[in-house]
C-alpha cells in the first residue's frame, strides 16, 4: 500500500479536466455506430461470423419490417433447446421464454433489442450467393415386395466403414446383388426413390395406413451427378421440366430407360427408419442436423463452418424462377453435402409434391444476415 506521502490530492482544475475527459469518453462510446455483441469463443462458427461478417443495423435488412417474424418464432424456440447449453446463447434463450408467442410486435422487438445483424460475405468480399431449395418427399411403400412396390430403399451395409469406405457405383451395386437382404422398404416409384436420395429424408405412407419416417444413414461416397441435367443435355427434357414431375413424366414415357437414366448418378444413399421420439408427429418436419424438427419455409441448411447452427438468419432472395422478393427471417437448423460457403443456403419448403416443385425450381441469388446475441 502506498504511503500517505506518495498520494497527491488532485487540484480542482485537474479534477475538472478528468470529469470532462470522462464525459467525452462516454459521449464517444454512446455515439459509436458499431453495434456490440457478446464475445464468442475462438474457433467457433460464432467467432467466424464476428471475424468475417459486417455488423449492421436493422434498417439495412431489405424487407425486415414487412416480414412476420412470429412465423419464425417457433423455429427459433426449437433451436434454443440446443443453443441454451452454450454460454453465448444462454441468456437470450432464457429470456425468450417470457415472450408472448402470439404477439408479433413483441417478437420483433425481442429480435431488434437482443440481437445484432451481421451481413455475411464470401471470401472474395462479395455479399451474394446461391440459394437452393429442398423438401421432404412423401412416397408410398410396403415392408414386403409385391404389386407396384418393386423399388427398394436400402439400409447401410454393415460390413462397410461409415464415412471412409468408397463403395461401388450405383450401377455396380444394382448389378452385383451385394445389397440383397438390406432392403428397408419397397416403394412404388423409382424416380421418387431417386429424389428421396437427393433430399436425404422423407415419409412413406405404408399399405397398412401407417407412416414410416426414413432418414439419411450414409452413402457409397461416390460423387453426385444430376440425371436431370443429363436429360437436358440429351434434349429429352427442357430446363423448365427438370423437376420431379417433369422427370417422372419422362420416365412414364420411357420405362425401359429409367434404370440407365438413374445410373447416371453413381451415388447411392442409404436410409434408416426413425422410431419412437425421432419419428415425431405427422405435423412435424424432419429432424435436421441441429437435432430439432425443421419448420416449413422458416428453416434453412447452411455450412456449419460459416454459420452457427441454430442461429436466426435473415434471408433476402427471390421466389423460384422469378424476381418476386422472398425476404424473411429463417433459422439455420440443417446442413447439406452441397451447401458449402458463407453466402449459401438451402431453403426448406416443407413436404409433398407442391414443396417438391418449389424446391426443384429454386436456384436463386441471395444475401444473408446472421443475428448474433448482444451482451
Amino acid at each position: 500500500m502506498p504511503s500517505s506521502a506518495s498520494l497527491k490530492r488532485p487540484s480542482p482544475s485537474s479534477s475538472l479536466s478528468l470529469l470532462v475527459c470522462a464525459f467525452l469518453a462516454l459521449l464517444v462510446a454512446g455515439c459509436s455506430s458499431a453495434p456490440r455483441v457478446a464475445p464468442a469463443p475462438s474457433g467457433t462458427p460464432e467467432a467466424q461470423v464476428e471475424r468475417t461478417a459486417r455488423p449492421t443495423h436493422w434498417g439495412h435488412l431489405p424487407g425486415w419490417n414487412r416480414d412476420q417474424p412470429m412465423a419464425a418464432w417457433s423455429a427459433f424456440r426449437e433451436s434454443c433447446s440446443r443453443l441454451e447449453r452454450k454460454p453465448l446463447w444462454r441468456n437470450v434463450c432464457a429470456d425468450a421464454v417470457q415472450v408472448d408467442p402470439l404477439n408479433a410486435s413483441d417478437i420483433q422487438h425481442f429480435f431488434e433489442s437482443r440481437f445484432v445483424p451481421y451481413q455475411v460475405t464470401n471470401d472474395d468480399g462479395s455479399a451474394t450467393g446461391l440459394i437452393t431449395g429442398y423438401y421432404e418427399p412423401i412416397l408410398r411403400g410396403s415392408r414386403v415386395r409385391g404389386g407396384p412396390y418393386q423399388t427398394p430403399l436400402y439400409r447401410y451395409p454393415r460390413y462397410w466403414k461409415r464415412h471412409t469406405h468408397v463403395g461401388p457405383t450405383r450401377a455396380e451395386l444394382m448389378r452385383s446383388g451385394d445389397l440383397d437382404g438390406t432392403e428397408l422398404v419397397w416403394v412404388d416409384d423409382p424416380v421418387e426413390a431417386a429424389y428421396l436420395q437427393i433430399q436425404g429424408s422423407g415419409r412413406i405412407e405404408m399399405t397398412d395406413g401407417s407412416t414410416m419416417r426414413v432418414a439419411y444413414a450414409g452413402t457409397n461416397n461416390q460423387p453426385f451427378e444430376s440425371f436431370a441435367k443429363r436429360l437436358i443435355e440429351r434434349g429429352e427434357i427442357t430446363p423448365a421440366q427438370a423437376t420431379l414431375a417433369g422427370v417422372r413424366d419422362w420416365a412414364r414415357r420411357h420405362p425401359g430407360q429409367v434404370e440407365s437414366m438413374l445410373n447416371v448418378n453413381p451415388r447411392m444413399v442409404f436410409f434408416r427408419e426413425l422410431t419412437g421420439s425421432e419419428a415425431l408427429a405427422d405435423t412435424s418436419g424432419p429432424v435436421g442436423a441441429l437435432g430439432v424438427p425443421l419448420t416449413s419455409e422458416r428453416s434453412i441448411a447452411v455450412d456449419p463452418d460459416e454459420i452457427p447452427l441454430g442461429a436466426p438468419v435473415f434471408l433476402s432472395t427471390t421466389q423460384p424462377l422469378s424476381d418476386r422478393p422472398l425476404q424473411r427471417l429463417m433459422v439455420a437448423q440443417d446442413t447439406g453435402s452441397a451447401v458449402k460457403g458463407a453466402v449459401r443456403a438451402d431453403f426448406y419448403w416443407g413436404h409433398g409434391d407442391a414443396a417438391g416443385e418449389a424446391a426443384s425450381r429454386m436456384k436463386q441469388r441471395g444475401e444473408m444476415w446472421v443475428l448474433m446475441p448482444k451482451p
